[in-house]
């Protein structure tokens, strides 16, 4: 068992996790962050409207990050993965994958999600490259380019409401029959976007470069780039392990929190992804600054009211 009781473990060393990181630093608090080094991202050549960094590839900004984060003194980092996690008394004890065990006052979970990717060929090394799911985060490099939509349903009419805003050029591709509402197939149409109901085969790529959007009669698309939405699931059970809640709708799987990242358990925080359906790298970041912000103001408080004790202990004493 580790002897050091930090303030803050925080799980996830990515932009969430480093920016909650950096204002506990700041905030003159013991905190740990805890990475596995696989960030979601990391296949992304460049990440994109985020302000100072525009442009920049994920890895550079991550690791510039680090290097200003371990700038403060009371912050540390541990390149391993957490595999339990329980509530004992007042505090949490963590353990990881190499037999670290860790005990903090409280515990921030940062640790994004796992993308549900179909089983289709081809689709893997174009996800995060010319397979995307957010068009703020990638959507002026591919404007007015050829561009499809793989999706059905009230997503499909969505992403159509969505992108066609970007390019004029979309073909809508729902992997089967459309199971759009009337209402739904008339604004389609009236947008003038094609829609495509053959089951899809296969991605035609180079080096992650969406080329072609094969069919399983033989036919093919021609396209640049592509967007859909992808279900998720959580990287681990840990926020299970603790208790916490997981939403259902309108965004399933994600970990249930208010606005300032505390969950339905005292003493545990989220950001980031794995409890946001803004997927962003600029989110990501403002959430981490909230989450710790929080927590520090409760430690504080806890703090004050652990001393108020004391003193009112001897007070009665004396």
């Amino acid at each position: 068992m580790n002897s050091t009781l930090y303030d803050v473990v925080i799980v996830g060393g990515s932009y969430a996790g480093l920016s909650a990181a950096m204002t506990l630093g700041r905030s003159l608090r013991n905190g740990l962050v805890i990475d596995s080094g696989l960030p979601c991202n990391r296949q992304t050549p460049h990440s994109h409207n985020l302000i100072t960094h525009d442009g920049r590839t994920p890895g550079e900004i991550a690791r510039i990050a680090r290097e200003q984060v371990l700038a403060y003194p009371t912050v540390s980092f541990l390149t391993d993965k957490v595999i339990t996690a329980r509530r004992e008394e007042d505090t949490f004890v963590l353990a990881t994958e190499n037999g670290v065990e860790l005990s903090a006052r409280k515990v921030l979970l940062a640790t994004g999600v796992v993308d549900e990717m179909p089983d289709l060929d081809g689709f893997a090394p174009c996800w995060g490259v010319s397979i995307l799911h957010c068009p703020y985060c990638h959507g002026y490099e591919v404007r007015g380019r050829k561009l499809g939509l793989l999706a059905n349903g009230d997503t499909g009419y969505e992403l159509t409401k969505l992108i066609q805003h970007w390019s004029r050029e979309l073909v809508l591709l729902t992997n089967g029959p459309a199971t759009f509402t009337d209402e739904q197939r008339d604004l389609i149409a009236r947008l003038q976007v094609p829609v495509v109901e053959s089951p899809v085969s296969r991605i035609d790529h180079e080096n992650g470069q969406l080329r072609s959007v094969v069919f399983a009669d033989g036919s093919r698309q021609p396209l640049d780039a592509m967007f859909t939405r992808l279900p998720i699931r959580q990287h681990h059970t840990l926020a299970e392990q603790l208790g916490c809640g997981l939403s259902t709708v309108p965004f399933p799987g994600l970990i249930e929190a208010d606005e300032f990242g505390k969950t339905t358990v005292p003493g545990v925080y989220v950001a980031g992804d794995n409890s946001s359906p803004m997927r962003s790298v600029g989110v990501a970041i403002s959430k981490g600054i909230m989450a710790a912000a929080w927590i520090n103001r409760e430690l504080i408080e806890e703090d004050l009211v652990r001393s108020s004790r004391v003193f009112t202990g001897l007070a009665e004493k004396s």
